[in-house]
């Protein structure tokens, strides 16, 4: 591909003449070789400008590369002109649609033409899967299911009943939508006595849910996850519980039952959310954080309990002089008990002969 090209593509500028040269990949810093594009974004790692074999770079408007031999290619986000780069050198693979004489289909399903579905894969009644749909070997999907178009089901997942997903859903390795959510109540001899899960769960378009990850169904009414979510590996979420959309949960988040967390929402990595909680817009919850609160829009916060990130770097680095400043305060009281006995002898008022040790 011409520089010039991939430059349009991925809406940035070649700066300079260099614009006819040819690019057949993106790498990074380290690992670009001649003939390839790479970028930066992050300023810790401009030193390795100096060492970089790539052609081209993406760069911002005001970055000198302080090198001729690396035609720059000046983009607004650099990182995301890159990641586009990428996407066009490596699209996703066709699949050339296909059912395997070992999947299980029942007859009251409606599969259209164009799907794919890979071996010992199982399809319960009432299940609905539109065209373009690729589920991989044994996925397992219950009875009364939808799921829409070019949407992709990796191997190991599981789709239980009444779950809706829609348009462009990414579900990797085993995946499980549509659990029991964890309800119970206490009878007369306090035994726990299962509520039944009635609900559903909904599936917007454009999530991608990483490998492991749970979502539970609802008790009553349903789950939903909204447009453009992108869930990592091995969270959990609740029954009951509503995710915004365009919202992040890393790694091992987790979401007790009817928790809403709201659009544009960050939770890094093994963060918690206590049942029954209200997260608002463009929330960010810090790795390994929890609260039991809830979050007003555009809030930071760390800690668990959870509060404002910048109080709670006040805190750490408070904690972290806890030993020197206990050194200090018993020097300090030291010192006040030798004033004070200082004080009563020139008084006359010290009961004790001794030294200030005796006290």
């Amino acid at each position: 591909m011409k520089l010039s090209e991939l430059a349009a593509k991925t809406s940035a500028r070649v700066e300079g003449s260099s614009v006819d040269i040819d690019v057949g990949g993106a790498a990074g810093l380290d690992e670009a070789k001649p003939g390839q594009v790479t970028f930066l974004a992050n300023p810790r790692y401009t030193p390795r400008l100096k060492t970089t074999q790539a052609s081209a770079i993406y760069v911002g408007e005001m970055v000198d590369l302080g090198r001729a031999d690396i035609v720059a290619l000046r983009a607004k986000d650099p990182y995301l002109a890159y990641t586009r780069a990428l996407r066009l050198f490596h699209p996703e693979p066709a699949v050339a649609p296909s059912i395997h004489p070992s999947a299980v289909i029942d007859p009251t399903a409606r599969v259209a033409e164009n799907v794919f579905v890979g071996a010992c894969s199982v399809i319960g009644a009432g299940t609905e899967i539109r065209s373009g749909v690729q589920i991989y070997p044994n996925v397992t999907i219950y009875d009364s299911v939808t799921i829409g178009k070019d949407s992709v089901v990796h191997s190991g997942a599981v789709i239980r009943e009444r779950s809706q997903i829609g348009e462009r859903v990414v579900i990797h390795n085993n995946v499980v939508v549509g659990c029991d959510g964890f309800g119970y109540a206490k009878d007369e001899q306090r035994h726990w006595l299962k509520i039944p899960q009635t609900g559903r769960v909904v599936i917007e378009d454009d999530v991608e849910i990483g490998a492991g990850t749970t979502i539970d169904r609802a008790s009553v009414g349903e789950s939903r996850i909204g447009r453009g979510a992108k869930i990592d590996n091995l969270v959990q979420i609740g029954h009951s519980c509503t995710v915004g959309e365009d919202t992040l949960l890393c790694a091992q988040v987790g979401l007790a039952g009817s928790s809403h967390i709201g659009d544009r929402v960050v939770l890094a990595g093994q963060a918690g959310v206590a049942g029954h909680l209200t997260i608002g817009d463009d929330v960010v919850l810090t790795a390994k954080s929890a609260t039991s609160h809830d979050v007003p829009s555009g809030k930071v916060i760390s800690g668990i309990p959870a509060f404002d990130n910048k109080d709670w770097l006040r805190s750490t680095a408070a904690f972290r002089r806890l030993g020197e400043m206990q050194r200090t305060l018993r020097d300090l009281q030291q010192r006040l008990v030798e004033l004070e006995g200082t004080v009563l002898n020139q008084r006359g008022d010290n009961p004790f002969s001794g030294p200030i040790d005796s006290l």
